[in-house]
């Protein structure tokens, strides 16, 4: 784990806010420099901390309407498989986020597709096609309540 001084933590709160922000006004609502914000940003880079700098787009904007949440369990928890799936689920445009899990299912996937009939096709390529996949349960989104990529940062 890196240690992050303050200087480190506010410049990441206003990157996951807006990653656009001019270094040098980075600098002047925290009291650096433009050069002294780019080295911190660059040492965030490199460390792994920013693990991306991305732009967060609208599905139903873009004709993916609908978020579906699906729990796949599957049929043995032998590491070979797991791998398989994980590469397969990471693989398919539509999975938009998949996490490994404890509990009762092994993988919660979010997806976004423009259709029932795309999630129909989906269903037979990820899971009615791998003979690995015992079950999955579909979960259909009727509203985002709420969807982000912060982390809250605790300032030491």
């Amino acid at each position: 784990m890196i240690t992050l001084d303050s200087f480190d933590i506010s410049i990441l709160a206003i990157l996951q806010a807006d990653n656009t922000t001019p270094q040098r006004d980075i600098g002047e609502r925290i009291g650096l420099s433009a050069p002294a914000v780019q080295r911190r940003i660059k040492r965030l880079r490199e460390t792994g901390v920013i693990r991306a700098d991305i732009s967060v787009l609208d599905p139903e904007k873009l004709g993916r309407p609908i978020t579906i949440l699906t729990e796949v369990k599957m049929e043995v928890e032998k590491v070979e498989i797991i791998k398989q799936a994980k590469a397969i689920f990471s693989n398919a445009p539509q999975v938009q986020q998949c996490y490994y899990v404890t509990g009762d299912v092994d993988f919660i996937l979010i997806l976004v597709v423009y259709s029932m009939k795309e999630y129909e096709e989906l269903t037979q390529q990820l899971f009615f096609g791998n003979n690995n996949v015992k079950s999955f349960k579909t979960s259909i989104v009727l509203d985002i309540v709420k969807a982000g990529l912060s982390i809250p940062i605790n300032k030491p």
